[in-house]
């Protein structure tokens, strides 16, 4: 007799308070026959705390095992299986382990569902005071000063909203690094430990930001940025040199005028940048 594939369950987690836990996730945890968990300890302290006891089998699925696990999971879910998988918190394949076995399942036609849950980005998005109504998640940045800076250039002139995660002792070079390319009057929220007891919300410019995150942040990190402001014109290299040049004259440093430049042109301050070195080698005078 044929055996009806199982279903893949991705289950949404409390990102910090746990009376959040959405009602259906108890009653997924004690039913499913297979429970794939990031991290077998902190699902074993979230069912106590719900009050559950799994009745299935429960395995551990991370990024370091995910390779080999996946197939081992997708042979249960085609023998029938009901198959939940949680990460430490949030949406599993969302920044964390879950899009290969989701993709996997999708290929062999097994029945994918969820229990909607806590969302850091979305959460992060609402309390940021920034625009919501179109915005990038664009996950962690690289941890490589010189990749990170070029992934934010590829993302500078974007015009929606911005979404990272990023880690605590990595926060104050990448609000520096956004600086430097978006310009540190660009507007961002660092939303931190959210739903946690010592939530907080530290809305600025990324420059002040960035001051602020050098003397220390602890916690979870979610960090929203506003997307550049819309274009008033197209402006040339050489209006753009010619911008930086009355800035100077006016008694400013070239960096600074540079980054107010990029700024008020809404463009990466590499473009300005790249003006400024050719027009000098060009020995236009600045």
């Amino acid at each position: 007799m044929t055996v009806a594939p199982g279903t893949l369950v991705l289950a949404g987690t409390p990102i910090g308070d746990i009376a959040d836990a959405p009602p259906r996730l108890a009653e997924e945890l004690a039913g499913a026959d297979v429970v794939a968990a990031e991290d077998t300890r902190r699902l074993r302290r979230l069912t106590q705390a719900l009050g559950v006891q799994p009745k299935g089998r429960v395995v551990s699925y991370f990024e370091g095992n995910e390779a080999a696990r996946t197939p081992e999971l997708v042979e249960a879910l085609l023998g029938g299986s009901r198959v939940l998988l949680v990460t430490d918190a949030g949406m599993p394949s969302v920044s964390d382990p879950g899009y290969r076995l989701v993709a996997a399942a999708v290929e062999q036609d097994i029945k994918v569902t969820a229990v909607p849950g806590p969302s850091a980005v979305l959460t992060a998005l609402a309390l940021s005071g920034l625009p919501v109504d179109r915005f990038c998640f664009e996950g962690f940045l690289p941890r490589k000063a010189g990749e990170r800076l070029s992934r934010l250039r590829e993302v500078a002139g974007e015009r929606r909203t911005l979404v990272y995660f990023e880690a605590p002792h990595r926060l104050d070079d990448t609000l520096a690094a956004m600086a430097e390319v978006f310009g540190a009057e660009r507007r961002a929220a660092v939303c931190r430990e959210l739903t946690k007891t010592y939530e907080e919300i530290k809305r600025g410019p990324v420059g002040e930001l960035a001051e602020w995150a050098a003397e220390g942040v602890r916690g979870e990190i979610t960090v929203v940025v506003e997307g550049a402001p819309e274009k008033a014109e197209e402006l040339g290299a050489d209006e753009l040199v010619r911008r930086v040049r009355v800035r100077e004259e006016a008694g400013e440093r070239r960096k600074e005028a540079i980054a107010a430049v990029a700024v008020e042109a809404g463009v990466p301050k590499r473009e300005v940048f790249d003006a400024v070195v050719a027009a000098k080698s060009a020995q236009k005078p600045l």
